[in-house]
Order: C-alpha cells, then sequence, then structure tokens
C-alpha cells in the first residue's frame, strides 16, 4: 500500500465552468477501462464536459483530472483500518465538490466498495436523482453479486439510476429490483483493446500467480515445481511470469530465489511491458484467467487458499457458481481445467502443460472457445458503454 497524498480542502473548480460528467474510477483497470468511455464519448462529441478522479489514463483521454486515485488503496482488514480516516476524508471531499458543481451524470466505474457508498451519500444529500435532485448516478461494472453479498442489488437499487454490467447472465440478477441493469459488453472485447497476449505453440508458457502477494505466496510454489518437472521432458522451454511491479513483484523475486535451480527457466516481466506470445498457461482465477482465454492461450485455472478462507468463501458461494473460472462459467463447461486448493499440485499441473504442449486439438479448441467468449462478451449495437451513457445525457 503506498502512502496517502494529503489532500487539499477543495479540489479545483471545473475548468469549463460546469460538469456535463464526473468519473470516479480507484483503481487502475478502472482508470483504463473508464478512459475508453470517456475516448469514445468525446469522439461523439468533443465539447463533452468531463472531470474525473481516476488515474493518467483519464488524463489522457481528455479529463480534468481532480486527484489521481490509482497510487494508493487499502486491502486487508489492516490497511482498510489503517486508511480509515484517509478515505472518510476523501468521501467527503468528493460528495461537497459534487453538490457545488452539480454534474449532469456521476459515473462509477467499479470499485463497489468506495463508490456505493458515494452514490449513498449523493442521495441522502439530495444532489441525485433518487434523492430529489437531477443528477443521474451510473455504477459501470457490476459489483459480483451473484458470488458475494447479493442483497447490496436493493442498495444500489436506491442509490443508482442503472447498471452498466459487463457480463451479460448479470441484469438477470436485478430483476426483483427497480434498478436498471443493462449488459453494455466487455471492455476486453471492445474495438482497440489490446492486451499484449497471443497464442504461439512455441513460446513461452505463462505461469500467472495473481496480483496480489499473499495469493502469490500460496499459489506460486506450485507453478514454479510444476514448469521445473515440464522441463526435464522440455529442458528448452522458458516460462514468463507477469506482475505489475511493486510488493507483487518482490515476491515472485524472493520465491524464485527461495526454490533456485526448481526456478530456473522463469523470467519475470512486467504486465505492460510488450506484447507476448505463449504455448500455454497457468494462470490463477481471475481478470487475468479471462484475458488468458480470450487470447485463445490453452491452459489451466489454479487456486490456493488458506483452508480456512476456502471453506468460507465455498460456503458463501456454493449452488450459486458452476466455476471458477470467468471463462468456464461463461461457456458453461470446464474449457479450462480448474486445479484448486488440493487438487492444485505440481504432478497434475505438469500434466496439463505436457498435454497443452502437445496435443495440437487442445489449442485448436481454445482458439475456438476464445472465439465464442468473444461473441459472448460483446455488446449489442447501440448498447454500448458510449450509447448507454449517452442514453442518461440527454434532458
Amino acid at each position: 500500500m503506498k502512502a496517502f497524498p494529503e489532500l487539499p480542502s477543495t479540489f479545483d473548480r471545473p475548468r469549463a465552468g460546469a460538469v456535463d460528467i464526473l468519473v470516479i474510477a480507484g483503481e487502475h483497470s478502472g482508470d483504463q477501462h473508464a478512459a475508453q468511455v470517456v475516448k469514445d464519448l468525446r469522439a461523439k462529441n468533443p465539447s463533452l464536459r468531463v472531470v474525473a478522479l481516476g488515474g493518467p489514463a483519464l488524463r489522457d483521454a481528455g479529463a480534468q483530472l481532480l486527484l489521481d486515485m490509482t497510487g494508493f488503496s487499502a486491502v486487508g482488514l489492516v490497511e482498510v483500518l489503517t486508511a480509515y480516516p484517509f478515505y472518510r476524508k476523501l468521501f467527503a471531499r468528493i460528495a461537497t465538490w459534487a453538490i457545488q458543481w452539480k454534474p449532469k451524470v456521476v459515473l462509477l466505474v467499479d470499485y463497489p466498495g468506495f463508490n456505493l457508498r458515494l452514490a449513498d451519500a449523493l442521495r441522502k444529500a439530495g444532489l441525485s436523482r433518487a434523492g430529489g435532485g437531477e443528477t443521474v448516478i451510473l455504477q459501470y461494472v457490476s459489483p459480483q453479486i451473484w458470488a458475494w453479498k447479493p442483497r447490496r442489488r436493493f442498495s444500489m437499487a436506491r442509490s443508482l439510476d442503472s447498471v452498466g454490467t459487463i457480463f451479460p447472465f448479470e441484469p438477470a440478477c436485478y430483476a426483483d429490483t427497480t434498478l436498471e441493469a443493462k449488459f453494455v459488453g466487455h471492455p476486453f472485447v471492445q474495438p482497440g483493446h489490446k492486451t499484449g497476449l497471443s497464442y504461439d505453440i512455441n513460446g513461452p508458457v505463462f505461469l500467472l500467480p495473481g496480483s496480489r502477494p499473499k495469493p502469490v505466496r500460496k499459489i506460486f510454489p506450485a507453478l514454479l515445481e510444476a514448469f521445473a518437472l515440464h522441463r526435464k521432458i522440455d529442458p528448452t522451454r522458458r516460462a514468463v511470469v507477469l506482475h505489475t511491479g511493486g510488493a507483487v513483484h518482490a515476491e515472485l523475486y524472493r520465491l524464485c530465489a527461495e526454490y533456485g535451480q526448481l526456478a530456473k527457466g522463469v523470467d519475470l516481466r512486467p504486465v505492460d511491458e510488450e506484447p507476448v506470445a505463449a504455448s500455454a498457461a497457468l494462470v490463477s482465477s481471475g481478470t487475468m484467467s479471462l484475458t488468458v482465454a480470450l487470447a485463445g492461450i490453452p491452459g489451466a485455472v489454479v487456486y490456493r487458499a488458506n483452508p480456512l478462507t476456502w471453506a468460507w468463501g465455498r460456503r458463501m458461494i456454493r449452488g450459486k457458481v458452476e466455476h471458477l473460472g470467468m471463462a468456464n462459467l461463461l461457456l458453461h463447461r470446464e474449457a479450462w481445467p480448474e486445479y484448486l486448493q488440493s487438487d492444485c499440485e505440481p504432478e497434475a499441473l505438469a500434466d496439463r502443460l505436457k498435454a497443452c504442449l502437445q496435443d495440437g486439438a487442445i489449442g485448436a479448441l481454445a482458439a475456438k472457445d476464445a472465439a465464442a467468449l468473444h461473441v459472448i462478451l460483446s455488446a449489442k449495437p447501440g448498447s454500448t458503454p458510449v450509447d448507454w451513457v449517452l442514453a442518461h445525457l440527454k434532458p
């Protein structure tokens, strides 16, 4: 967690003197997704006045950036408690500014723990339509209420005007509320989106244990051991570990040093450094597993956690989801085999790598599944994020 910046007593005035859209994006991924929406909006309406609390991508897209929120975050109980005074102050600053300048639309991007509380505050302050005001409050990217905290949909219905979902099955989750929910397509399949990942049977293997230190500590050793086993039959094969830098990079480096010869042939690389093609992937469940699937790279989804955490999590989602990997959920089958908890063992993972690298049919099926996922996740004409936002900007 990076140090928190000193907050100004108030944020800058809008340069244009008024605000059409205020964007709130508190994480790097949200900054990227929001920036694409702003670019597309401004392409249709260059005079659109957009102000943001987000990151450099939003600034580069033409938004007036009031604060870079992507350089700090709190994950974990201790970190959240320590950060609480800062977030309470930040929350108040945003609400005060929004009430003063009355944007026509507030576009909340992902980051539900913060953004949904902000939406409720704007309702209570009388700014939003839900509170008797004129500002439309939109949530782009639905929280995963189909897996966690499903009752949030009722509080969302009290504070939001609409939610733009990125998975086609999510609007049905709001059917018993008054909240408009619209599938607007997934950012990963929008025109112009580039992941930098592709498939090449002769390329290295991806070992992708996650983007946070704790999961990396649990998962990466099994991936290293699996790759070491595979190199006994394929000694020239290399592996690439994509990372987000900081504490994650440090943890990966430490584990590679600890495992010594077992980490031979493994390269650590920043996720946004340059395009890379891979022959197979062992990837932690989460966003990256969907990215790998959309690139048509065969492999497996892996997951390990503290046994108590695992037991609690399985109890919470039992009966709600068929699979842990998002690609498998969307395809309604285990297209990418899942090796979870006690099944996440080096021998089994090495066997899966061998199959992916030696059986051409597995690569062909991964390509076919990738094409199917692109169709599933693409917005219908007239239902893109830009169409959805512009519909709510109309008088």
